[in-house]
């Protein structure tokens, strides 16, 4: 049997790493037809919304360096699911964007997302869910 930590003992940051673990292990099994590494998952659902993004931005909203996202990227083109083209009045800028075939497995692993956390979360009462935001965004926006 797990005892809960006491209030003293307790960490956010343990605590989201408890989760980010569970909850990716939960979709790597729902989405393991697609045979896709976590971060090549987490690229794709953040491109979802349709919207090209420079290597810089994504990497931004993926958490990672560009650098770091470069192979994952690599990967997904090889596959078809991105192409990377020349943004529209700055050449020196890599596009990132979906391919048909992209935005289909973009689609189904935004649906996993939405529900696992509709299962997680669902019964939370909203001010709950405004907190939690609140405390993801500012763990988001740590400086270095």
């Amino acid at each position: 049997m797990t005892s809960k930590p006491a209030p003293a003992e307790w960490s956010a940051l343990l605590a989201l790493q408890r989760a980010t673990h569970a909850t990716l292990q939960v979709l790597a099994a729902q989405l393991v037809d697609l045979d896709l590494t976590a971060s090549e998952i987490n690229a794709l659902a953040n491109l979802a919304d349709g919207r090209g993004r420079t290597v810089s931005e994504l990497g931004a909203d993926v958490g990672t360096r560009p650098t770091t996202l470069t192979s994952v990227l690599d990967r997904l083109e090889r596959r078809g699911h991105i192409t990377r083209g020349v943004r529209p009045g700055d050449r020196r800028a890599v596009l990132i964007e979906l391919t048909p075939s992209g935005r289909q497995t973009a689609a189904t692993i935004r649906q996993a997302i939405t529900g696992l956390e509709r299962r997680a979360l669902g019964g939370l009462p909203p001010a709950v869910l405004t907190a939690l935001r609140a405390g993801l965004q500012a763990l988001t926006e740590v400086p270095s």
